[in-house]
């Protein structure tokens, strides 16, 4: 059973309509972020459903503590580096902070900059009734849009923390109207980042898009998280929902450190790694 429900034997290629084929199959989705072409060709080749070419690079490549200083040029960047490794994912390119909201005009021209210039398959925005605008001039122009929803990082300023959104019911209830909203206006997916997971669930039930998790629990129809948390290259940040796979950052240390030892003893290069 387990094969006959497995994307990466069913599907050669993956699509908006496959995610919908997926939804319906009860087929999870599974989504990581990558930002540079070494990472995106592995996890292409191992199947994965969903690259998202987040701007969570800002703080994972970049340094920063936000996502909002990354532009939109340095998205196109890693949105082009991701695309000449792919073969099989969905490449999705988040719209930077300051790109789309308040200008649906302005917002058309990202997008559209983003689908030319990096050769990806669909955009993300964050927001729901106060972005719509934006998204629907985006979506008439034949441009796929993923929503999210929640906890929405390029807002931390207006929230000034990153605790689980939408537990009073004012809140939950404008993000179910929210997912509503976007799915009317021709969303093929949506984000819920950091909800109560019941709540996520009630979500995945009410809306025919698959909706995609990240801190909101096993009822949604596919899950995402940032590769560098996942394989423990970052490891100052660890919240509940984040399940490490690997601690890169002490193996690379430790093979960093037997390369300077090596140097420092003269023991590499030795005879046979010379010329």
């Amino acid at each position: 059973m387990k094969a006959k429900m497995d994307s990466r034997r069913s599907y050669t290629k993956i699509t908006t309509h496959v995610l919908q084929e997926m939804k319906l199959k009860g087929e999870k989705i599974a989504m990581l972020t990558a930002y540079d072409f070494s990472m995106a060709g592995i996890l292409d080749a191992v199947g994965i459903d969903i690259i998202l070419v987040g701007d969570s690079a800002s703080n994972v490549m970049a340094g920063h503590t936000t996502t909002l200083p990354i532009t939109l040029d340095e998205m196109i960047y890693h949105g082009s580096s991701v695309m000449r490794a792919v073969k099989r994912a969905l490449v999705v390119v988040d719209l930077p902070f300051g790109t789309y909201q308040g200008n649906s005009i302005e917002a058309l021209h990202s997008a559209i900059r983003i689908m030319k210039e990096s050769g990806a398959n669909a955009i993300k925005i964050e927001g729901g009734e106060e972005v719509i605008g934006s998204v629907k001039r985006i979506l008439s122009a034949g441009i796929p849009v993923m929503g999210h929803l929640g906890l929405m990082p390029q807002s931390i300023h207006k929230f000034g923390t990153y605790v689980v959104r939408a537990t009073e019911k004012d809140e939950a209830d404008k993000l179910i109207k929210d997912a509503r909203l976007l799915e009317s206006a021709g969303c093929f997916a949506i984000v819920l980042e950091k909800i109560p997971a019941k709540l996520a669930a009630k979500v995945t039930k009410e809306i025919k898009i698959p909706t995609i998790g990240i801190g909101a629990g096993s009822g949604v129809d596919g899950q995402v998280l940032v590769l560098h948390d996942m394989l423990g290259i970052t490891t100052e940040f660890s919240p509940r929902f984040l399940r490490r796979y690997h601690n890169l950052n002490e193996e690379i240390q430790g093979s960093v450190t037997a390369y300077i030892d090596d140097v420092k003893s003269q023991d590499f290069p030795n005879e046979r790694e010379q010329y």
